[in-house]
């Protein structure tokens, strides 16, 4: 599968665009579309196609985690929620916890729900993902909200 415009629309509502760099709720140097990475630092300028490239490559990345990782059916709603859960959170790795995989490397709760069939389970699993750090974020509470609307519809 591949992400619609839906997924891109529900990440660019929440993540809307800003070609400086600043600092996200967690501290991580952050650019255009909510782009994170070793290269990006305060003080850091791009444009807005170079911003709008990061999106696409960031989707695509978050897109493969997930085609590598759902082996059950699901639709295309589902998709685009997941794929919208994994540019955010992360697909998981070694050292941090992800929508896909926990630094443990187990599956999350959210994946082993969404590949057993349980829909509704896996649309609950995904609105414990709402801490940035050690707090709840309202702004996180309110995006795994539209995530999981996506995600039923």
């Amino acid at each position: 599968m591949t992400p619609s415009d839906a997924c891109f629309n529900l990440i660019k509502r929440f993540e809307s665009c800003r070609l400086n760099a600043y600092l996200d709720e967690r501290g991580i140097p952050t650019i255009g579309w909510g782009h994170t990475g070793p290269e990006v630092h305060l003080g850091m300028t791009i444009s807005q196609d170079i911003a709008d490239a990061l999106l696409l490559k960031d989707v695509t990345h978050a897109a493969d985690a997930v085609n590598r990782a759902v082996t059950a059916p699901i639709t295309q709603a589902q998709y685009d929620a997941f794929v919208s859960l994994a540019y955010n959170i992360g697909p998981g790795s070694d050292s941090r916890d992800g929508i896909i995989r926990l630094r443990n490397g187990n599956p999350s709760s959210f994946l082993r729900k969404l590949n057993a069939g349980d829909s509704l389970g896996a649309a609950q699993a995904m609105l414990a993902w709402v801490h940035a750090g050690d707090h709840i974020s309202n702004g996180l509470v309110k995006r795994r909200a539209a995530e999981q609307s996506l995600f039923l519809s």
